[in-house]
């Protein structure tokens, strides 16, 4: 037959002065856990935007998709397409005139205004004074007149014409063509550094006003941190005071902590009962 086992169970309590608390403390989480847990905290969460980011925004997107962006781009697309296509400053005719070195002559020219006072400056000297003395010579040497004065009257008309008007007239054409050659060409070209300046400058002129409302925006955004460090520190504080209950318990049952008792359980099979102990019993007796 068989010893069997033994089954021994050891029980033991906490000391007695911590029964009370640990009572009082199991009975305070019995009671937070009736009552749940705290309400998510109710007030806003994130900042929206501030006045200055909201105000910096739509002035952005007013700017960036508005009339004056649009008539800007306009221009400047219209100034780089001229000059690629060899925009001088002048017409198709002033080009023509300027390559064929050609001087306006014109009755609305200045030329021909100052070939006109010329031309009247040298008829009153010859009115007044050429013809006149010549006519007057001819009386006194020979009354009636001659060949000899005749040919003396036009050579002293050509002589006026010649000095008065052709020579002044042909030096100021030959003036007016060097000057108007060497002047153009430098006008042309200041009208095309211009076009090019302003295609330098399209993409500063352009991106001023949004350096100006970047600024605002980050007005708006140092405010907009702050009104989200008031409400991170309001949910802070909500946190901790919604948490204090749960909190206390848990430090009060970290200071009463300790050995809270309970029970063991062995098992040990018995020592007698089989047939080696009959055996060790009757041999000596037998002897």
């Amino acid at each position: 037959m068989s010893g069997g086992t033994t089954v021994q169970t050891a029980t033991s309590e906490p000391w007695a002065a911590q029964i009370p608390h640990l009572t009082k403390g199991f009975a305070g989480a019995e009671n937070l856990l009736k009552g749940g847990l705290p309400a998510y905290y109710q007030g806003q969460t994130l900042a929206g935007f501030d006045p200055a980011q909201t105000a910096a925004q739509q002035a952005t997107l007013g700017y960036a998709m508005g009339p004056r962006a649009a008539g800007m781009q306009r221009g400047a697309e219209g100034a780089l397409g001229r000059s690629l296509g060899g925009y001088t400053g002048f017409d198709p005719t002033q080009q023509a005139n300027l390559l064929a070195g050609k001087v306006d002559l014109g009755a609305t020219s200045p030329f021909a205004s100052t070939a006109n006072a010329l031309q009247q400056q040298v008829m009153g000297r010859l009115k007044g004074n050429i013809l006149p003395g010549l006519r007057q010579q001819q009386v006194q040497y020979q009354p009636g007149g001659s060949s000899r004065a005749a040919l003396a009257q036009n050579k002293a008309i050509t002589g006026a014409v010649q000095q008065g008007l052709t020579k002044p007239l042909a030096d100021m054409y030959s003036g007016a063509y060097q000057q108007a050659q060497g002047m153009r060409m430098p006008a042309a070209q200041q009208m095309i550094g211009q076009q090019q300046f302003g295609q330098q400058a399209y993409p500063s002129i352009m991106g001023a006003p949004m350096s100006m409302y970047d600024k605002m925006g980050q007005v708006g955004a140092q405010r907009r941190g702050m009104s989200q460090s008031v409400i991170d520190r309001d949910m802070a504080r909500y946190n901790y005071e919604a948490m204090a209950p749960q909190n206390a318990l848990n430090q009060y049952m970290n200071t009463i902590a300790g050995n809270y008792g309970g029970s063991t359980t062995q098992t040990t099979p018995n020592s007698g009962g089989g047939l080696g102990s009959i055996l060790g019993a009757v041999l000596p007796m037998m002897l």
